[in-house]
């Protein structure tokens, strides 16, 4: 399910902590995006009809809760990033990071163990 990047900050803030009020996502939101009462209630809105988020109603106001699991979201994204740029393939991000210096000794180190790891899996 696509999700806009303005609903994944929505969509983080509830997967933080669930559920909640608008009133609460907006004061979780405000000072970081300075986003009014009708942007978060708009956001809210369409992740509803996408199946992202549900509300229940308890009152006057409705607590929205995610129905789309952060790990599925990330999994999404990852692979739709690397069918775009890189075929589908992981060596080439890998390379790519590596020739800009972006891989730090640590990172390198876990790409390593992950690699060892693999390898005794086979």
């Amino acid at each position: 399910m696509p999700i806009s990047d303005a609903e994944a900050v929505v969509m983080e803030v509830l997967w933080g902590k669930h559920p909640q009020g608008a009133d609460e996502v907006l004061a979780a939101l405000s000072a970081q995006t300075g986003w009014a009462e009708p942007t978060v209630k708009t956001l809210l809105n369409r992740l509803l009809n996408k199946g992202a988020i549900q509300a229940r109603k308890e009152g006057r106001r409705y607590l929205y809760s995610p129905l789309l699991a952060r790990g599925d979201w990330v999994q999404q994204q990852s692979a739709g990033l690397l069918e775009r740029l890189f075929g589908g393939r992981v060596a080439p991000l890998v390379a790519h990071f590596s020739e800009r210096g972006r891989l730090s000794p640590t990172d390198i180190a876990e790409l390593k163990k992950l690699i060892a790891e693999l390898d005794d899996e086979q």
